[in-house]
C-alpha cells in the first residue's frame, strides 16, 4: 500500500466524476464565443480578444446579484443561433469536461432562446446533441470516455414550459434525460408551470427545478409539493429550514428540510455560483459542509464554468481546501451525483461499480 495520493488540482483531475448541473450558455470557451461571433455578425461583445473577454465574463458575473449574472448569458446566446455555433459548442463542451475527468455529464440549455436565425425547437435540440455525439467520440478516442446526456431547460419567466416538457420526451431516447427550469426566481413560482410537470409526471420523464437559489423555503417547498420535482437546482436555501443551536447533532430540521433529506431529495450544490450569485456570502459559509455532515445527499456542479471560471476539479478542490475534505468524501459526492443522476439504474450502477469506485480505489491507494 502507497497511501493516499496528495489532494492537488492535477490528481483531482484524475478523479472520476459526475456532474449534474452545468449550463451548455454557460461553459463556452472566450475563443469560440469570439469566433463564433465574427461567424454570424454579432458585434456586441464587450472585448476583442479571449484573456480579456474571460475576464469580463468572470467579473460581471462576481457581482453579487443573480439579475445581473443572468445578463451575462446575452452574449453567449447571440453566438449560438445557428446549426454550426450549436454543434461547436455542445462538441467542445463534452471535450472540456472529459479533459477535466468527467466520466458522466448532464448538460443543460434552453431551446427557446436558440430561434433567431429560424430554426425550430426541434432542430435546435437535434443539432446540440449531434454536437453532444462528436464531443464523445472525439473523448472516446482521446482516452477519456464519457456519456453525456441533455436536459431541456425552460424559461420561467416564459410561457413554453409545456412546449419544452414536450420536446424532452419526443427526444427522450436520443439523447435527453429530463427537463428543468431556470431563470430569475423572484416573482416566477415553479407554479406557473404545473401543466408542464403535470405532463412529465404522467410520461414518467425526469426533471429537475432550480429553486433555493435566490429565492428562499417557499421555492423549494412549491418544487417539491406542487410541482413533484426529482432534483432540486441548487436548494442552498434549504438551510432556512434548519436550525444549529450548537453543535451539529443537535441540529432540527424543519418539515421541508426533514423531507429532503428523508427522501434522498438530491441538492445539485455549485459553491463557487452561489458565491458569485449573492445566495452565499462567501465559500467558507457555504452550507456545503453542513448539510454534507447532516447527510443530505449532497452533489458538487459547475453550474456555469465559463462565468465562474471554474471546473469540476477546480470545485473540488476549493471544498477540499475549505473544508478538509479527503478523497472518500469527493467519492462519496461523486456516488451521490451518480446516484441521482438521470439514466437507467443499471447505467448508474455501471459508472459507480466499474469506473468511479475503481479510480478512487487508486488515488485513495
Amino acid at each position: 500500500m502507497t497511501g493516499p495520493m496528495p489532494l492537488t488540482l492535477a490528481s483531482i483531475r484524475q478523479a472520476p466524476k459526475a456532474l449534474l448541473h452545468d449550463h451548455l450558455d454557460g461553459g463556452l470557451r472566450p475563443a469560440t464565443v469570439l469566433e463564433l461571433a465574427a461567424d454570424c455578425g454579432y458585434d456586441q461583445l464587450p472585448a476583442a480578444d479571449a484573456d480579456a473577454l474571460a475576464v469580463w465574463f468572470r467579473e460581471a458575473a462576481d457581482s453579487g446579484s443573480l439579475e445581473r449574472y443572468l445578463e451575462t448569458f446575452t452574449h453567449t446566446v447571440a453566438v449560438m443561433q445557428t446549426p454550426e455555433g450549436l454543434r461547436r459548442v455542445a462538441r467542445e463542451c463534452v471535450e472540456d469536461l472529459a479533459a477535466d475527468g468527467v466520466v458522466y455529464a448532464e448538460v443543460r440549455f434552453a431551446p427557446e432562446q436558440h430561434l433567431e436565425q429560424g430554426l425550430t425547437l426541434d432542430e435546435v435540440v437535434e443539432h446540440t446533441l449531434a454536437g453532444f455525439r462528436e464531443g464523445a467520440a472525439a473523448a472516446a478516442e482521446a482516452g477519456t470516455p464519457i456519456v453525456v446526456i441533455c436536459l431541456l431547460t425552460a424559461m420561467r419567466h416564459a410561457a413554453r414550459s409545456r412546449e419544452i416538457a414536450e420536446l424532452a420526451v419526443r427526444f427522450r431516447h436520443l439523447g435527453v434525460g429530463g427537463f428543468d427550469i431556470a431563470g430569475a426566481e423572484a416573482g416566477y413560482p415553479p407554479t406557473r408551470h404545473l401543466d408542464a410537470f403535470e405532463y412529465l409526471r404522467v410520461n414518467h420523464a425526469h426533471f429537475t427545478i432550480h429553486a433555493g437559489e435566490a429565492f428562499g423555503l417557499p421555492s423549494i417547498h412549491e418544487a417539491l409539493a406542487f410541482c413533484g420535482c426529482d432534483r432540486l437546482g441548487h436548494g442552498v436555501r434549504i438551510t432556512d429550514d434548519i436550525h444549529v443551536p450548537g453543535a451539529i447533532e443537535e441540529a432540527k430540521l424543519g418539515l421541508v428540510a426533514n423531507y429532503v433529506r428523508d427522501m434522498r431529495i438530491p441538492l445539485e450544490l455549485c459553491p463557487s455560483s452561489n458565491v458569485q450569485t449573492g445566495a452565499v456570502p462567501s465559500l467558507d459559509k457555504h452550507p456545503f459542509d453542513l448539510l454534507a455532515r447532516l447527510r443530505f445527499r449532497v452533489t458538487v456542479n459547475t453550474d456555469n464554468r465559463l462565468m465562474s471560471d471554474t471546473t469540476m476539479s477546480a470545485e473540488m478542490l476549493k471544498l477540499v481546501d475549505t473544508f478538509g475534505y479527503g478523497w472518500s468524501d469527493l467519492e462519496r459526492f461523486t456516488i451521490n451525483a451518480m446516484k441521482s443522476a438521470f439514466i437507467p439504474f443499471p447505467d448508474r450502477l455501471r459508472i459507480i461499480d466499474d469506473i468511479i469506485k475503481p479510480g478512487y480505489a487508486v488515488l485513495l491507494g
